[in-house]
């Protein structure tokens, strides 16, 4: 059975309010607490904090009025559906949902391999959708093994799998994406408000997202009292048992490699060109001028998910933002969506 347009929509819509008032029950409903119970569990990175945030991000983006005007620049035609195969990362919560939803409401099929690491949530949403609208059984394929028999293949993983996918899926039409970190620009004149921001976009996730931000351009001779005192009110982090583990086991490669770098009892900042800092920590450079800053950042473009920093940047995100993107915020900024109605 076909879905047009209007009903794939509005079916996604209702997850997203279905979404809102499950993560808004106080008490918690006893399906939440299993979802949440059992994704711990399964991965100890993924917390009740951190898929609480990352369901209430998504019931807020699968909003009708909010995937009607992402789609509205598109055509998108009533054409034959073809079968799209997405292999989908395990970072952080639920990250694959962004490419199901680009293969479902361009009206294709979705055969997903899911990440070892995340092997419940999107199925748990999955099973949700499917109540709301039983026609997506028919769209939804989740392989246990290899995936075959696919029209345009979507790979996530870290730089050495995406040349294997690269060369595994070179004779049908690709998107591989590879390791990417985000940034921060910091002119010494941000606000409390901003820095809390900035310590959000750190902390989220403990750091694990392609949207983290694990690398810092300061202006020379920067404070950094400012950045610690803002980042104190992520100090719980270190009750967290695997985050400790990081943080000391990072702690001390840093002291027997005698790196110079500051810390202040749970998170450290170190000077580094690297873009991808270890967990607990962040990498920093020192910029002279706008234009040196620019430099530096050209030269590391294709290292860069996106870059929060001040107004004034016109390809900068504000403080804070950086973990909850838009429909049209595209990992790697390749246009998925566009992409599938080219097929």
């Amino acid at each position: 059975m076909k879905l047009d347009l209007e009903k794939r929509i509005a079916s996604w819509s209702k997850l997203g309010d279905e979404l809102k008032a499950l993560i808004a029950q106080d008490p918690p409903s006893e399906d939440l607490k299993h979802l949440l119970n059992r994704a711990e569990a399964h991965n100890g990175w993924f917390t009740e904090e951190q898929v609480r945030f990352a369901l209430a991000a998504w019931a807020d983006v699968l909003q009708a009025r909010r995937l009607e005007n992402w789609l509205a620049p598109y055509i998108i035609n009533d054409n034959e559906p073809k079968t799209i195969a997405v292999i989908a990362a395990g970072n952080i919560p639920m990250v694959g949902l962004h490419d199901a939803l680009c293969v479902l409401l361009s009206g294709n099929k979705l055969q997903i391999k899911l990440s070892s690491n995340d092997q419940l949530l999107l199925p748990y949403l999955f099973n949700r959708l499917i109540a709301i609208e039983p026609a997506w059984k028919d769209y939804i394929e989740i392989k246990k093994e290899a995936v075959s028999d696919y029209h345009a293949v979507i790979a996530t993983g870290s730089d050495n799998t995406a040349r294997y996918f690269a060369h595994y899926f070179k004779d049908k039409p690709h998107i591989i994406r590879r390791n990417r970190n985000s940034v921060a620009v910091l002119s010494g004149d941000e606000s409390v408000e901003e820095l809390a921001g900035l310590s959000n976009d750190i902390f989220r996730y403990y750091g694990l997202g392609c949207r983290s931000v694990s690398k810092l351009f300061v202006p020379v001779g920067y404070d950094f009292d400012k950045v610690f005192k803002a980042v104190y009110a992520w100090k719980h982090l270190l009750e967290h048992k695997k985050y400790e583990n990081n943080y000391d086991y990072n702690k001390a490669v840093f002291l027997m490699s005698q790196f110079d770098f500051l810390e202040n009892g749970f998170f450290m900042i170190k000077q580094d060109e690297r873009m991808a800092s270890p967990i607990a920590s962040v990498f920093y450079e020192t910029y002279k001028n706008k234009e040196d800053l620019e430099d530096k950042i050209q030269a590391k473009q294709d290292q860069i998910q996106c870059i929060v920093g001040p107004k004034s940047m016109s390809n900068a995100i504000p403080f804070g933002t950086s973990q909850s993107p838009g429909l049209n915020d595209y990992a790697d900024g390749v246009d998925t969506m566009d992409f599938l109605l080219k097929l």
